[in-house]
């Protein structure tokens, strides 16, 4: 679908792991062509860029330099997502300066006429969003879903293992005191336990809908 050259539209999608944010996200951005920027990637970039260079995560000229130009390309590589790289990157995710450096990119590109940012924080850090989408998920699910992710690049990982850090990370998040992971005020909760892709899809498709129809009326699609 293709939006009118007047829309405006600034979405936010906030979880925990294996809830269905990126899923959800990447779903939505092909729907109505919106930019997307998954703000995990960039948690994972700084614990990469540290790791690689052997420094610590209280260097903050390194943390500055690395945040300064982001490698949006870079953001793709799969090296991101190593189990090195992800338990390390829960790590600095709680480091109050770390968020902050971050925080410029993330306010950059909501700038943007047509975006959708994705995260744990991000309807908290957008508070005017124009939609908040709040996702939850029972651990057993979401840990099932991560392990069927995880079969395909890492055959060591067991379902056991993956509950235990995605309920550790949940916690982590969810307690830190600089932008915990909560439910965003005036977002819509979407709990996609019991629901398939193909249900979840319809959900926030309606969700969006509305807001544009409440928006700009009927006249939100181009030609």
């Amino acid at each position: 679908m293709k939006l009118k050259s007047n829309v405006r539209l600034l979405i936010t999608c906030d979880s925990g792991a294996g809830a269905g944010k990126t899923t959800a996200a990447k779903y939505l951005s092909k729907q109505f062509g919106l930019n997307l920027l998954t703000s995990g990637l960039l948690y994972r970039y700084v614990a990469y860029k540290l790791i690689d260079s052997k420094k610590i995560a209280t260097d903050i000229l390194f943390l500055k330099k690395i945040t300064k130009n982001i490698n949006s390309k870079f953001l793709k590589n799969p090296k991101l997502y190593s189990p090195k790289i992800t338990e390390y990157t829960s790590k600095i995710a709680k480091i109050k300066k770390v968020r902050q450096l971050l925080r410029g990119h993330q306010r950059k590109f909501a700038t943007k006429k047509l975006a959708i940012l994705e995260g744990r924080d991000m309807g908290i850090l957008f508070p005017n969003a124009d939609v908040k989408i709040f996702f939850k998920c029972s651990l057993k699910v979401a840990s099932k879903r991560r392990f069927k992710e995880f079969k395909k690049t890492n055959n060591k990982m067991t379902l056991k293992k993956i509950e235990k850090s995605i309920k550790q990370r949940n916690l982590v998040d969810s307690t830190r005191k600089f932008s915990p992971l909560r439910i965003p005020f005036g977002a819509v909760v979407v709990d996609t336990t019991k629901m398939n892709k193909k249900q979840m899809f319809r959900r926030i498709f309606k969700i969006v809908e509305d807001k544009l129809l409440l928006k700009y009326g009927r006249n939100y699609k181009a030609r």
